[in-house]
């Protein structure tokens, strides 16, 4: 049975391109898929080149950056498949892609997604960081400002797509964009809350710890 599923592998990619990453994403999808008692997997990245991200909710109007401009700051742009609006990735975020059976506790998408917020809220409190949810938002917040992003797929209840979380990211990169289309709203990052030099790669080990404390997992490497 799906609930007997309690290990998950996890592969730190380092930096690396946005559509490499997916194309990862959706084999291990397909691998879940395919074998429900085997193991679940997470991919730990930053992606470089950065890259604006939409998702079935996106729209133009939220892209404020025409393509050259883009083109000019070495920005991607793709569509995506999960939810929600536009959002940015680049290095300086730590991105994690859970490809999981969100059926092993129990049929609920919103429930997961409310699982991925609370790990970055154990993660974020482990640095003395006191972060929240806002209601009728998903993501995580610090204050008024957004420091992590969600947005999740599911393919025959197989997650894929995950969260970003802002390390320490060019922030100024958010200023094309309205990010998750939610306008007058700011964005922050680890670095600037600490007012001191922290890495993503920092972060890897703490976050397998709160992953496991809310999913139950014990996690390996691949």
């Amino acid at each position: 049975m799906a609930q007997n599923m309690k290990e998950l592998i996890y592969t730190n990619l380092g930096r690396m391109p946005y559509a490499q990453v997916l194309k990862m994403q959706l084999g291990l999808v397909e691998k879940v898929k395919a074998c429900p008692e085997g193991p679940a997997y997470m991919l730990l990245v930053e992606h470089d080149p950065p890259v604006i991200t939409r998702g079935r909710r996106g729209g133009d109007e939220n892209i404020l950056a025409s393509t050259e401009l883009l083109k000019a700051k070495g920005i991607e742009l793709h569509d995506t498949a999960r939810g929600g609006d536009v959002t940015y990735h680049g290095p300086g975020q730590l991105v994690g892609y859970p490809i999981i059976r969100v059926d092993r506790k129990g049929r609920s998408v919103h429930g997961y997604i409310r699982d991925l917020e609370e790990v970055l809220i154990q993660l974020l409190a482990r640095f003395d960081i006191k972060a929240k949810r806002v209601e009728g938002f998903t993501g995580v917040w610090v204050g008024e400002e957004k420091i992590a992003a969600i947005g999740v797929a599911v393919s025959r209840w197989v997650t894929y797509h995950g969260f970003a979380l802002n390390v320490c990211p060019d922030l100024s990169h958010f200023g094309l964009i309205i990010p998750c289309g939610l306008k007058g709203k700011a964005v922050t990052s680890m670095a600037k809350i600490l007012k001191k030099e922290i890495t993503p790669e920092q972060l890897i080990e703490p976050l397998l710890e709160c992953f496991h404390n809310v999913f139950g997992f014990e996690t390996h490497t691949s």
